[in-house]
């Protein structure tokens, strides 16, 4: 099992490699400022099976990118949330009786609401993705400004720093909530218990790290 999940570890350790040869270079990545943005180092534009053609797909996979992104630091932020046994007072059915401090604050939690729960989330998030915050705007800014805060007019250096910051703080959640799922299913135990009893490796008695 140990040497399944190691070799499993070094071949998605390896995708992130740089190429062995020196990937082309096209037109696009010569014109195409926006490329700039999430191509730091140490990897820089990183594309190693050559998926990005031309600026029609690159535009594309980067708005699903930022997308995702988003929503799984979304999804992190509920984990913290979650695991630390905020939730909001009453109840989530009241027909079936059930609050939302009854939810579990884990994966499992997801399966435990209601299916007319479920599609109201469904819906709520279409309508979003229709309507709100359409996804046919691929560059992903809607206006919203805080001020100061990303007042990307009058500071562009600002732009570029927070739209870096932004792409790389959701390639982390990504990362993140996908490890967090599968600790999850391996031992059974949700972030804070693993933090509170020590158990953060699947294998032996799970104690520690390794």
């Amino acid at each position: 099992m140990k040497l399944a999940v190691l070799a499993a570890m070094v071949s998605a350790a390896a995708a992130f490699a740089p190429a062995s040869t020196p990937a082309q270079k096209t037109a696009l990545m010569a014109v195409d400022s926006d490329m700039e943005i999430g191509a730091v180092a140490p990897l820089g534009f990183f594309d190693p099976l050559g998926y990005i053609t031309d600026e029609e797909k690159f535009s594309r996979y980067r708005a699903v990118e930022k997308k995702h992104g988003r929503i799984a630091m979304m999804a992190m932020l509920g984990t913290f949330v979650h695991n630390n046994k905020w939730t909001f007072d009453g109840y989530l059915s009241p027909s079936q009786n059930l609050k939302f401090s009854d939810i579990d604050s884990g994966i499992g939690g997801l399966f435990q609401v209601p299916p007319a729960g479920l599609l109201q989330i469904l819906l709520f998030c279409g309508f979003v993705e229709l309507a709100w915050w359409p996804a046919t705007q691929l560059d992903g800014d809607y206006g919203v400004r805080l001020g100061n805060i990303n007042n990307w007019d009058e500071e562009p250096a600002k732009e570029i720093r927070q739209r870096n910051a932004e792409l790389n703080n959701g390639r982390a959640a990504m990362m993140g909530i996908l490890g967090t799922f599968v600790h999850e299913v391996v031992t059974g135990q949700n972030f804070a218990k693993k933090a509170a009893s020590g158990h953060f490796s699947p294998f032996g008695d799970g104690q520690g790290f390794f």
